[in-house]
């Protein structure tokens, strides 16, 4: 156990507190009504004596709704247990409240609860750990904080890393830091990595191979529920038999691109429908507005706007609805592709049974992309002109449609088993009661 800090944790410990009035701007936005901001100073409620604790953090709503079902499990798994899930972001605070049983209600094991996480500052670390008191902690995908990592190791909380990656660009980054990230990974006591290769990385910085181990992505154990299947049935009932495809989890940038790649589209095809659904709720006005600069007729999720014949973007203006968006189209575009942002989940469109298309960046899913692509399940665009041209071939092709979506379908069931292989390890690190 570490006893005091390394010079590298120091010297970052230092620069946190020089840069503390623009970290501090740049999460005051991040808040709920009725949240105290003071959760950010690792001021939270104490833990009660008798209640055994599972902390669980992911960064913001993309990696709350990977984890979900890690969280279906690890509620299921440990009863007993209550289950707190910190999120960086107000979005993903969102998607956590949702996947409460009890919200609002008296805390009890079982249930799933939210607080934000605190900022990195050393104090902060140690108070929320002190009054949270968790018997295991799991850090998702690539969010290791070493002030926090070190407040575990001081607690003698066991650290799990689950569903662990390192991109290209992210390994290039994190070897600048490689006293600091050295120290970190040296508080964390197993890591699951998603792949031979994130698992390479991550040793490279520090990580023992010992305490480490390749279990494969979580992202495949996807499950979809009834409800999601519902209401895409219902929507496409309603739509009819109008060519209708989506575009998930965009991005500044790319939703013009997107824009341009429909209006071509409805060249070939006037009656196409555009259901839209851009990554941040933040962004929802701006890009309803972009559809009417671009002359295409727009109807709003939000408010009970249904598409009419006229209709040419259905702006999925909502929150957690993305998976029933892709059940009921005919196709699917993975959106953070056209742009520098590395891609998103390909997997959720494919596990809805809807073939997937994406961009050219895959930085962020290029172990699932390979895997997608070796399979015959993923179709690639370089921009926004070859995606209208693949858009208004596949449209015209229904067997090809349905080989891409039964080759997505067979790649989420194939690859399944990451899950238990990660539970299995979680195990291993709780202790007794």
């Amino acid at each position: 156990m570490a006893v005091s800090p390394p010079w590298a944790r120091r010297a970052y410990s230092a620069a946190l507190y020089l840069l503390a009035p623009l970290v501090w701007s740049r999460v005051w936005r991040e808040q709920l009504p009725g949240r105290d901001r003071r959760e950010r100073l690792g001021l939270i409620p104490r833990s009660r004596e008798e209640e055994r604790v599972i902390w669980l953090h992911c960064a913001s709503v993309g990696e709350v709704q990977a984890a979900r079902p890690l969280i279906a499990a690890l509620v299921e798994r440990w009863p007993g247990h209550r289950l707190v899930v910190t999120t960086m972001t107000a979005t993903g605070a969102q998607r956590v409240l949702a996947l409460s049983k009890t919200p609002g209600e008296e805390r009890t094991a079982g249930e799933v609860s939210h607080h934000f996480v605190p900022l990195d500052f050393p104090g902060a670390a140690r108070r929320f750990v002190t009054r949270l008191r968790p018997a295991l902690a799991i850090f998702f995908e690539t969010e290791l904080w070493p002030n926090l990592l070190a407040a575990c190791d001081r607690a003698e909380v066991p650290v799990g890393v689950v569903n662990g990656r390192l991109s290209p660009r992210a390994f290039r980054g994190y070897r600048r830091l490689g006293p600091l990230m050295k120290d970190a990974l040296g508080h964390v006591t197993w890591l699951a990595a998603k792949s031979p290769d994130d698992a390479r990385r991550f040793h490279d910085l520090g990580m023992p191979a010992e305490r480490s181990e390749v279990v494969g992505s979580l992202k495949f154990d996807l499950a979809v529920n009834d409800e999601a299947r519902a209401v895409s049935e219902r929507m496409r009932d309603r739509l009819g038999r109008r060519p209708v495809w989506v575009a998930g989890s965009t991005h500044p940038g790319e939703d013009e691109r997107l824009l341009d790649a429909h209006a071509r589209l409805r060249r070939s095809l006037p009656e196409a429908l555009l259901v839209l659904v851009p990554r941040h709720p933040r962004r929802f006005e701006a890009v309803a507005e972009l559809c009417r600069q671009a002359g295409l007729a727009v109807a709003r999720r939000s408010r009970d706007e249904w598409p009419r014949d006229a209709t040419a973007v259905y702006l999925g203006d909502t929150m957690g609805e993305l998976l029933a968006l892709y059940g009921a189209a005919d196709l699917a575009f993975v959106g953070g592709s056209l742009v520098p942002i590395g891609g998103h989940n390909l997997l959720e469109p494919a596990a809805m049974g809807v073939p997937v298309l994406t961009g050219p960046e895959l930085a962020n899913f290029s172990d699932v992309a390979e895997v997608m692509r070796e399979a015959g399940a993923l179709t690639e665009v370089a921009d926004a002109e070859a995606l209208a041209d693949t858009l208004v071939r596949l449209f015209d092709d229904a067997p090809a449609r349905r080989r891409l979506a039964e080759a997505g379908r067979a790649v989420v069931t194939a690859n399944r088993g990451a899950l238990e292989r990660t539970l299995a390890g979680l195990e291993r690190l709780l202790k007794p009661e």
